[in-house]
């Protein structure tokens, strides 16, 4: 049994008796029917020159250098590592060419889906292409990239692109050195004249613009003096406006307190009063007990007598004059509530008056919306309907009867025969007849009605013709 202990870049790979699988560790007791296995955990750079060909079939060399080790900061790692490479040294053959096969292998087949212009220019991109790649295939043997560098491309004998390619951008930068030092001679002269321009242009611009400046400060100036100006004026009017509000409120505050002041005299007058009676009480109440007392001392008991019986009328008188002001008061207080009340009444009484005539308003108004959407807003059917239901014809007929009552006039009605008959007279005419006689007489009243009204009769009963003769009341009063 020994205990061991492993260096800083070591670990202790120990197995057997006691273990399930391998146990890592940096130190430990090994038993006899244990196995320890010490295994270096530092990278290790290793070099490779990989031959590779673009997608246009042209091979090259790919100059390489990778620097690998074990995953220290993963457990799993590091006990794969353990497992499959711990038994073989780091530099032997055997890792050598485990790693430089992964490399190899992944290079050449990402090198394959390229073509040599996206090799030469994006190096950063393959460089990064070819990490993320390997580093997928070493991660089944527990190893990491630390650093991963490509050196430059190197041609294959016989196959110069790169040389060609260098030739080709030699001379490219020749020639434009070249022409940038034409450019550079042309842009120098022609520079030199438009600096002498821009000179004498921008001289000229600096000093309209001067003018400019000048005039545009000197409005600024006129500008901020009318500001000025104004904002002093509106600052005395605010202030005299606040000047004015002080004024008013310390006229209102005046009145306050002159009001206070002559209700505070007026309330001290009677306390005063009030306290002048008590105190006038107290008195004549301290005068009746020094005569009493007096009377006493008199005429012990007579005086007594009469002393109390004088308290009492006093009492009693005083107390008489305490119900009747107390009866004034409340006498005074009923009929001001009284008052009070008639006025509520009356004033609640108008407002209802005056809420009744609303509500007939707006009824009255719904009644004639109502009547004349009946009417297809005919206003004359609406007009003649409400004559006709409040009753004006009949009104007016019975003025004119009453205006020709006096007179007692013979009125005639002509029927369809044409045969003269007077109100007391009697026709021999069949009923059909007598209802033909009804309405021969309607034109004359309607007629009448027009002259003295000027309302035509409603549409549903006839309109007036001028050729139709006219015959008027006052032409049938003549003709009876």
């Amino acid at each position: 049994m020994s205990y061991r202990v492993a260096r800083a870049s070591e670990y202790l790979a120990i197995t057997g008796g006691g273990i399930k699988d391998i146990k890592l560790a940096k130190k430990s007791w090994v038993f006899p029917w244990q196995s320890c296995t010490v295994f270096d955990v530092s990278p290790v750079n290793y070099t490779f020159e990989v031959q590779a060909m673009s997608s246009e079939k042209l091979p090259f060399v790919i100059p390489a250098v990778f620097t690998i080790g074990p995953r220290v900061d993963d457990p799993h790692a590091l006990l794969l590592y353990a497992m499959l490479m711990s038994q073989h040294d780091k530099h032997s053959n055997h890792v050598n060419e485990l790693v430089e096969g992964v490399i190899e292998g992944e290079t050449r087949v990402l090198v394959a889906s390229m073509t040599m212009e996206e090799v030469f220019k994006g190096t950063k991109e393959f460089k990064k292409e070819v990490f993320d790649k390997v580093q997928l295939e070493l991660n089944q043997f527990g190893l990491v990239i630390y650093n991963a560098n490509v050196k430059q491309l190197v041609d294959v004998p016989g196959h110069e692109y790169f040389s060609y390619l260098g030739q080709k951008t030699q001379m490219e930068a020749a020639n434009q050195a070249k022409i940038d030092v034409a450019e550079a001679k042309m842009k120098g002269e022609v520079g030199a004249k438009e600096r002498t321009g821009l000179t004498i242009q921008n001289a000229a611009k600096i000093d309209a613009e001067s003018k400019i400046i000048s005039t545009q400060r000197l409005g600024e100036g006129t500008k901020e003096e009318i500001k000025v100006k104004t904002e002093i004026q509106v600052f005395q009017n605010e202030k005299a406006a606040l000047v004015a509000q002080a004024d008013a409120a310390l006229a209102i505050q005046k009145a306050s307190l002159t009001k206070n002041s002559r209700v505070a005299e007026v309330e001290a007058t009677k306390a005063v009063a009030l306290r002048e009676a008590e105190l006038q009480t107290q008195v004549e109440k301290l005068n009746a007990l020094t005569q009493t007392e007096k009377l006493k001392a008199e005429f012990l008991s007579k005086a007594s007598v009469e002393y109390e019986t004088k308290v009492q009328e006093a009492n009693w008188e005083l107390y008489n004059k305490q119900k009747q002001a107390e009866a004034v008061l409340y006498e005074k207080q009923k009929q001001a509530e009284a008052m009070k009340a008639a006025a509520d009444a009356a004033f609640y009484s108008k407002q209802r008056d005056a809420e009744g005539l609303v509500a007939m308003a707006n009824a009255q108004g719904t009644y004639l919306k109502t009547l004349l959407g009946a009417v297809n807003n005919d206003y004359s059917a609406m007009r003649d309907f409400l004559m006709i239901n409040n009753g004006i014809y009949q009104d007016i007929a019975k003025t004119n009867a009453v205006a020709i009552r006096d007179l007692q006039p013979k009125i005639s009605v002509w029927n369809h025969g044409g045969a003269d008959q007077g109100m007391n007279g009697g026709g021999n005419g069949n009923g059909m007849k007598d209802i033909a006689g009804l309405y021969k007489m309607l034109p004359p009243v309607l007629d009448t009605v027009y002259e003295q009204t000027g309302m035509q009769p409603p549409a549903w009963i006839g309109t007036l013709r001028g050729t139709e003769p006219k015959q008027s009341l006052q032409s049938q009063q003549h003709r009876g």
